[in-house]
Formats: C-alpha cells, sequence, structure tokens
C-alpha cells in the first residue's frame, strides 16, 4: 500500500535530484480531488526517458526492485520495496511538436496539464479528461471527439 505519506516521500525522491514526474491513477485522481478518497495499492508515475536512468537508481538506493508483469515492458515497469509500496512506472518521450510518446503512441501535451495536491505537497497529474480516457479503455483518438 501507498499512503498519503508514502506518496509524498516518492515524489520527493523524484524532486530532490530534480527529475519532472507526473502522477496516474488513484494518486493521480486524488491528487486532482485534493483529497485522498481510497487505500491506494501504487503510485503511478510517468518519468521521461531522459531521466528514467537516474529515477531508477534512486528508487533502487531506496529499496525497491522491479516485480515483472505480465504487463511489463521496457517503458512500462513495477518496482516494490520491503513496506509492500508499489511503484507503477511509465517511461515516455517527448517528441518535436511537444507530444508525449508512451509505448508507440502519441497524447497531445494538455495529457500533463493537471495539476493536484497530496496533502500540502502540490503535484503534476494527467490531467482529469485524459484520466477518464485511459483508464476506460477506449482508444484516445475515439473518444477524443466525444468528449
Amino acid at each position: 500500500m501507498v499512503n498519503e505519506k508514502d506518496a509524498i516521500e516518492i515524489i520527493f525522491y523524484a524532486e530532490e535530484n530534480e527529475i519532472a514526474i507526473w502522477l496516474d491513477g488513484g494518486w493521480g485522481v486524488d491528487a486532482l480531488l485534493g483529497e485522498e478518497t481510497r487505500v491506494h495499492n501504487d503510485i503511478d508515475l510517468f518519468v521521461e526517458k531522459s531521466n528514467s536512468k537516474k529515477f531508477l537508481e534512486i528508487i533502487k538506493e531506496k529499496g525497491f526492485s522491479e516485480v515483472i508483469e505480465a504487463y511489463t515492458t521496457t517503458d512500462h515497469t513495477v518496482w516494490k520495496d520491503a513496506k509492500g509500496r508499489i511503484i507503477d512506472l511509465h517511461i515516455f518521450e517527448f517528441d518535436e511538436q511537444g507530444y508525449l510518446v508512451f509505448e508507440g503512441e502519441a497524447y497531445p501535451p494538455e495529457v500533463f496539464s493537471g495539476i493536484g495536491k497530496i496533502g500540502d505537497k502540490v503535484v503534476k497529474c494527467i490531467d482529469a479528461k485524459n484520466q477518464v480516457l485511459f483508464h476506460l479503455g477506449y482508444e484516445y483518438d475515439e473518444m477524443m471527439f466525444m468528449m
């Protein structure tokens, strides 16, 4: 489980090393709402590929080890520590137009426009519209014109 204190600590690992991250999933939604609405099994983070090696070194130093899942790819990995805290890590790149590219799919820059809070900590998140789109299981292009 990743509680509020854990989430802030994990976010701080990136921030103290000047690594930009964006929250997705449960903590991303709760940050946008400004309150913890449920117990969280993990924290979903997006990290730019250029910072991924450094971030992985940091979380390994903090006691996280990779857990291989059926959906594990080079861009989507899962890390767990002895306390049972899980980081669901998404590694992406920006293309020349500023679109975020994750696992071969390109998304407009406004995907990263969400700003939320965990406790007193202001965090960057996937915006609300795209949180919904990503978690409904629909392709981005299909839903983009329906909203």
